[in-house]
């Protein structure tokens, strides 16, 4: 149901025709635990995010895209920041797209453990794109929606 609700809002804010697509089409994406470093302050890429929304008490989340720091490449991410003194297990998805190629892809993160007072980012796959080509992402944590991300 999630990759339909993507499909729509996406499509309905690149202007596209609107389509679906079976939650069967989506990709596995994968996590990253970063402990107590920030994901994006620690990366040499370009990250562009929506803002944080909480998906549970004390534990906040947002969509991201990620431009190669050569441009030649984007990369759709959920970033989970867990504030709690014990983990916190969420699942994440994440759906990329372009103004000139349209949807790149759809990944889902499944359920993991994000450990206390840390950064964890599920990441889907990187794709080709020219720098010309601007990207952006749609994405949920826990089944919130965590919004769009601006153009990068």
């Amino acid at each position: 149901m999630r990759a339909k609700r993507t499909i729509a809002v996406t499509a309905a804010l690149l202007g596209l025709t609107a389509m679906t697509v079976s939650p069967a089409s989506a990709a596995a994406g994968s996590w990253k635990a970063y402990g107590n470093t920030n994901p994006i302050t620690s990366s040499p890429h370009k990250w562009v995010c929506a803002g944080s929304k909480s998906i549970a008490t004390d534990v906040l989340a947002q969509v991201c895209v990620i431009r190669s720091s050569s441009g030649g490449s984007v990369q759709g991410a959920v970033i989970v920041r867990n504030n709690r003194s014990s983990g916190f297990s969420t699942t994440a998805t994440v759906d990329l797209w372009t103004r000139d190629r349209g949807q790149l892809g759809i990944w889902d993160c499944p359920s993991s453990g994000v450990a206390l007072k840390s950064w964890s980012v599920c990441f889907g796959r990187s794709q080709s794109v020219p720098s010309s080509d601007p990207a952006n992402s749609v994405g949920w944590a826990r089944d919130v929606y965590l919004g769009v991300t601006g153009l990068v």
